[in-house]
Order: C-alpha cells, then sequence, then structure tokens
C-alpha cells in the first residue's frame, strides 16, 4: 500500500518528486533570468561581440562556431567569464532538475521494498545522466 501525507490523498513519493521538482525548475528560472540579466546588462564582457550577432546569426553552425570560436559540448563551462554564457547554468539546471528528485524517490521505493519503481528510477537516471554527458551524439 503507498504511503499518502496525512490529509493530501497524494502518496509520500509523488509529493516529494514535485517538492524537489519545483524546487529545481525555480533555482534553474533565477539561474536563467540572473544570466539573461548579466548578458543584457553587460556586466561581464561578451565572447562575441553584440554588433557582430548580425553578420553571424545566418550563418550554419559549423561556420559561427569556427568563427566565434565556441566550443561545444560540456566545454562551454570554460567561458562562464563571458556574459553570454552564464544563462545556460540556468538552461542546464532545468534540464537536470529532474535527477535530484529522481534519487529521492529512489531511496523512497527502496525503503519500502518496491524493486521495481526503485529499478526504474535508476534506470531513468542512467538514461539521463547519459544523455548529459554527451556520449551519445548525432551529427557532430
Amino acid at each position: 500500500m503507498t504511503e499518502r501525507p496525512q490529509g493530501t490523498g497524494v502518496p509520500e513519493d509523488q509529493m516529494l518528486y514535485a517538492k524537489l521538482l519545483e524546487w529545481g525548475a525555480r533555482i534553474g528560472f533565477v539561474v536563467l533570468v540572473a544570466g539573461f540579466l548579466n548578458y543584457m546588462l553587460g556586466l561581464l564582457p561578451h565572447h562575441v561581440p553584440v554588433q557582430r550577432l548580425p553578420e553571424l546569426w545566418s550563418l550554419p553552425l559549423a561556420d559561427y562556431l569556427a568563427r566565434t570560436a565556441t566550443p561545444t559540448g560540456w566545454k562551454w563551462l570554460v567561458l562562464l567569464a563571458h556574459g553570454e554564457f552564464p544563462g545556460l547554468v540556468g538552461i542546464a539546471i532545468l534540464s537536470g532538475c529532474s535527477i535530484v528528485p529522481l534519487v529521492a524517490v529512489t531511496a523512497v521505493y527502496a525503503r519500502r521494498g518496491d524493486r521495481t519503481f526503485a529499478a526504474i528510477t535508476i534506470l531513468t537516471i542512467a538514461v539521463l545522466l547519459l544523455a548529459a554527458s554527451g556520449i551519445l551524439t548525432a551529427g557532430h
């Protein structure tokens, strides 16, 4: 039988997942907005000067990356001191914010002996981490 927090009618694992996902989404959104404001206010130097953007926007991606010396994959992290890149941290948080709740509910499932759901969440975490790793890429 699924445990339910008193008075909610919602199972414990769902409440925990929702609460942690909500916090992850909030943190990711705040970081994203802060990164955008940083860019708009010019608080950090730009990697690509804003004046060059109109000429670069129409280029194919490979040409844009070559002309701007912009790295791909997780290598963008080395450019966090440049105005365009802190906002990407918010995107990374938002895209990965389900991992922490999945780890938490895996512990709930393990504690109550629900091996099937624990296995499903562990596999889901593994797929998300594999996708984020960049090991599986197409067309690069």
